[in-house]
């Protein structure tokens, strides 16, 4: 490959507060338009801002967590442009000296694991929203969201793909769901990405120029929205063209990026220390409580699953990637008397199978811990084969009831009684005696056969092993 891919992100995560960063009105979300904004929020004179100290919190938390230093004394800024949704004509933001400075978030890739670096994480205000679609021929201004808390997490440019992008973007969403400092509702907005991408010669130290994809809210459209501007980028040079620093919007319905606006730098913002708030101070009596206070973090919860578990990395990664499958899991294992592996397979297969086909998210999955547990425990003391027990899974999924419930009310017990399998395996042998004999001319791949055709005959209720060990006993012993 000739050219080196080369991301950065910005993610703005919406913190968990019950009042906004600088004014006591609600961060609720659905509220009818310009019913949740303040005095603050919309920008009337004489009014002043009041730092909301849970927000604070919520940062050095994440500090903490990724590793990073916590800026004991911080300072807001304004950050000054024009825009609708603005009402204030600025931004109250941090510049200089942010809350958060460095730290570190762990990826799994098929090559391995790799570090990225965070730059910074500061807080700042939300503007508000412009409305497009219910006006015509005007745009309508929504001031709820005005004020809402952000986490803004910058991370340094070393991603080299799409994939490695996406794979930032879950595990810092999981980190910050964990944390419980964000709900990491995409859809909300409550946890979307800026991507700045760029493109480089291998073995070239210099970066490109690079572009801005705003506001993406999904990570299927992250991936997409960074493979389609890594290739425009690519395309444009190799004809001769130069790339322009630039915004850019992603339209997931076109697959394309188009040009928003050209690409600001810090200093068109204007930044210079907001007069009317004063530094934020975080003691160190609150970093002791806060570390005190830190949940198991996921890259924790995925050791131990390797290590207390027996699993493999691979598994253990899909089972930690959101702290509800990893809560699924552990409370599914002690449902099935501690069968880990099993029940490992089963929630990275069957049940993200029927997740996504029936486009359902995993808190919502019908088939809860305790019934998949049940399930796992019913195919571990052999009353059911792994066959019929994809059956039961879907009568579970459907709602008729528990793993017992199903298994009793459609006869699903399995045969174990060997006089009752050793009479349909005679009549399987006496039905295909080709078959037989070339199993007992030393063609045992062919007893495949007939152990399927001794499943069809008892509805697939006989033990397959018992059937494939009396089949074995009768041909060639």
């Amino acid at each position: 490959m000739t050219w080196e891919i080369v991301i950065g992100l910005e993610v703005h995560a919406q913190l968990m507060t019950h009042s906004k960063i600088f004014s006591g009105a609600s961060t609720a979300y659905g509220a009818q338009p310009n019913t949740q904004a303040c005095a603050v929020d919309v920008g009337l004179p004489g009014v002043l801002p009041v730092m909301n100290r849970e927000a604070a919190l919520m940062a050095a938390r994440f500090g903490l967590a990724v590793g990073a230093t916590i800026n004991r004394v911080s300072v807001f800024a304004r950050k000054n442009y024009f825009y609708p949704d603005l009402p204030k004509g600025y931004q109250i933001s941090q510049f200089e000296i942010p809350v958060v400075s460095g730290g570190t978030l762990e990826i799994h890739t098929p090559e391995g694991e790799k570090t990225i670096r965070i730059t910074r994480a500061h807080l700042e205000e939300d503007a508000g929203k412009s409305l497009h679609e219910q006006f015509h021929g005007m745009t309508g201004i929504d001031l709820n969201r005005a004020g809402t808390p952000l986490l803004e997490i910058v991370s340094e440019p070393d991603m080299r793909s799409p994939a490695e992008a996406v794979a930032y973007l879950r595990k810092l969403h999981s980190l910050v769901r964990t944390l419980e400092i964000c709900d990491g509702n995409m859809q909300e907005g409550s946890f979307r990405c800026d991507a700045n991408i760029s493109i480089r010669r291998h073995g070239d130290k210099t970066l490109g120029t690079r572009t801005e994809l705003k506001n993406i809210n999904s990570f299927r459209f992250v991936e997409r929205a960074l493979h389609h501007e890594i290739e425009r980028q690519i395309a444009v040079v190799e004809d001769g063209g130069d790339i322009i620093q630039e915004t850019r919007l992603y339209d997931p319905e076109r697959d394309q990026t188009r040009s928003m606006r050209s690409k600001e730098e810090a200093h068109d913002y204007r930044y210079f220390p907001d007069p009317d708030l004063p530094p934020l101070v975080i003691s160190e009596a609150d970093l002791e409580q806060l570390r005190d206070e830190l949940p198991e973090l996921p890259d924790a919860r995925l050791a131990r699953f390797i290590s207390d578990y027996d699993l493999g990395a691979d598994e253990a990664v899909q089972l930690t990637s959101q702290k509800e499958i990893a809560d699924y899991y552990e409370n599914a294992v002690t449902k099935a008397d501690g069968e880990t592996r099993l029940t490992a397979n089963w929630i990275n297969g069957e049940l993200m199978a029927w997740l996504n086909r029936c486009n359902t998210a995993f808190t919502d999955s019908p088939v809860s811990p305790t019934m998949l547990g049940q399930l796992v425990k019913r195919i571990q003391d052999k009353t059911i084969s792994g066959k019929i027990a994809k059956e039961v899974f879907q009568a579970m999924w459907n709602g008729e009831g528990s793993a017992d419930d199903v298994i009793a009310s459609r006869s699903l017990t399995q045969i174990t009684d060997s006089s009752a399998i050793e009479q349909v395996v005679s009549d399987v042998i006496a039905r295909f005696p080709d078959q037989s004999e070339q199993i007992r001319a030393g063609q045992e791949k062919v007893i495949g056969f007939l152990v399927g055709q001794v499943m069809k005959a008892t509805s697939g209720k006989a033990n397959p092993q018992a059937v494939n060990d009396i089949l074995k006993k009768q041909l060639l012993n």
